[in-house]
């Protein structure tokens, strides 16, 4: 159960990001850079605070099975197995990817996105109603911050806002496994 505050730091959260800003928020795995994942605009700032090149696509997370059928028209059925059955959060790239900005897709048009269930970034999904980027709070090529604490200040302060909940977690979260999830079915293993 979320608190008060942990709500309204989700509200701050949204509010931001409904105007085209982009977040540092505490995901299912490590913190992320998250803006509006349909607006192109806030893409590209979050590509800018990573100085990545946008040929390298970014991670979306959604809350719900709903959520990956708005995104992905053709979902295998062996997904939803994967998903269910994963142990820890599960990326998957899906082909042929729908109504999110085009700066977020592949060159062959596909896109990766996780289901979230953990609490907070799943509420703010939910209140979202539309995907959320998350890419790890790290300039591209430096190493991932595994806690909010290792996180640099240049991060920080490119944020238009730095969520309050789950600073002092200090549980050193490992990023996402990845899978590339061919229409076909076709399961190609990205990232451990």
């Amino acid at each position: 159960m979320l608190t008060k505050d942990q709500l309204d730091d989700i509200r701050q959260a949204l509010s931001v990001m409904k105007q085209g800003g982009v977040i540092l928020y505490p995901t299912d795995t490590i913190w992320g850079i998250g803006c509006d994942a349909t607006n192109p605009e806030a893409v590209a700032k979050v590509y800018a605070i990573k100085q990545r090149v946008d040929a390298k696509a970014l991670i979306s997370l959604v809350d719900s099975e709903a959520k990956i059928d708005f995104y992905v028209p053709d979902v295998p059925d062996v997904a939803w197995n994967l998903i269910e059955l994963a142990e820890r959060p599960l990326t998957i790239i899906y082909d042929n990817v729908r109504n999110l900005a085009p700066n977020l897709k592949a060159e062959d048009g596909s896109a990766a996105l996780r289901m979230t269930k953990e609490e907070f970034s799943k509420e703010l999904c939910f209140r979202m109603k539309r995907a959320i980027v998350s890419t790890s709070a790290n300039i591209s090529g430096q190493p991932a911050p595994r806690c909010f604490a290792e996180i640099s200040e240049e991060i920080k302060n490119a944020a238009d806002y730095v969520c309050t909940s789950r600073r002092d977690e200090q549980d050193n979260e490992r990023a996402s496994s990845i899978i590339k999830l061919t229409s076909s079915s076709e399961i190609t293993i990205i990232r451990e």
